[in-house]
């Protein structure tokens, strides 16, 4: 008889494991080498090891990003693009963990027009500016939410720069993609869209008690790199529930990959959140739902920028 599960995350934030409308069973076209730290015929849990310490300061990084108003740019040879206002924020809390304390290291917003018209100039909305992003190719009006993420990363970047000492640890909600020159640096990934196990592997995945990783494994998509699965502090539940993955660059040797695992274990799970404070319990860290709030505050009056947006653009005309 099957089992049925209710997953902890509240619906109108989707689910904690998204596969594809074949079914989780849906194996990832990625190349994946299992045989990475443990054999993948050995593959089983792996808990806390002796001796391994958090470190003293961990950095968690995060960006927001919001649609301010679709816009069109109109040539003079009668063809129009599409664009987009968007807004975007990137910030960083500093968490002391031998103090017990957590402050915000820096924050920056950035703003843009973003669009592939060959003519379209700065936006003025009131005291607020849009410089142009040019997008590359006929810039479809469903492609456009896409282009905010680079000038996104960039801001994460240069924040998480500014805030960095000698031997943090840097967690960046989401994958590394263009990130992974930065040193001590794991991608934290909260939303499970693929599977990239096999039915065997992935038992052991959802077979993990909290506070226990998987063995590490290798990606080979096109950001590829080192991986492994973790389960944080969560009652029982759906099989994915409280698991996320985590990445780090595949320049790294395999016995750091391996390190930086062991370390992600006796770091991320003390900052789980709760279901009765937080929709995404426990994936969504405290600290970083947290910086959320603050980041979207920075953003903005939402509808006072679309206001603004738009006398703009009767001023153009």
């Amino acid at each position: 008889m099957s089992r049925f599960f209710v997953d902890t995350w509240d619906p109108a934030y989707g689910a904690s494991f998204e596969a594809s409308a074949a079914g989780p069973a849906t194996p990832s076209s990625a190349q994946v080498d299992a045989d990475v730290e443990l054999p993948a015929v050995d593959w089983r849990a792996i808990g806390p090891r002796p001796g391994v310490r958090a470190p003293a300061v961990v950095l968690l990084v995060d960006g927001v990003r919001r649609i301010d108003a679709s816009v069109w740019t109109a040539e003079e040879d009668g063809t129009s693009f599409p664009g987009l206002a968007a807004s975007y924020a990137a910030g960083v809390v500093r968490c002391d963990l031998e103090r017990g304390a957590a402050q915000l290291a820096g924050a920056k917003v950035g703003r843009g027009l973003f669009t592939a018209s060959p003519s379209a100039a700065e936006v003025v909305a009131g005291n607020i500016r849009y410089p142009v992003h040019r997008v590359g190719g006929s810039g479809e009006l469903a492609k456009l939410p896409a282009a905010v993420q680079g000038p996104l990363t960039a801001l994460e970047v240069a924040v998480s720069d500014a805030a960095r000492g000698d031997d943090d640890l840097l967690v960046v909600d989401g994958p590394l993609r263009n990130r992974r020159q930065l040193p001590r640096t794991l991608g934290y990934i909260k939303t499970q869209h693929s599977q990239y196990l096999d039915a065997r592997l992935t038992a052991v995945v959802t077979g993990l008690a909290p506070g226990h990783r998987s063995p590490v494994f290798r990606l080979g998509t096109a950001w590829g790199g080192w991986s492994w699965y973790l389960r944080l502090p969560v009652a029982a539940g759906a099989p994915w529930a409280g698991i996320v993955r985590i990445e780090c660059s595949a320049e790294l040797e395999i016995a750091e990959a391996v390190r930086l695992a062991d370390l992600s274990l006796v770091t991320l799970p003390r900052f789980a959140s709760t279901p009765y404070k937080d929709p995404r319990a426990p994936q969504n860290l405290v600290p970083i739902a947290g910086l959320e709030r603050l980041l979207r505050s920075r953003l903005g009056d939402a509808r006072l920028l679309h206001r603004a947006l738009t006398a703009a653009a009767r001023t153009a005309r």
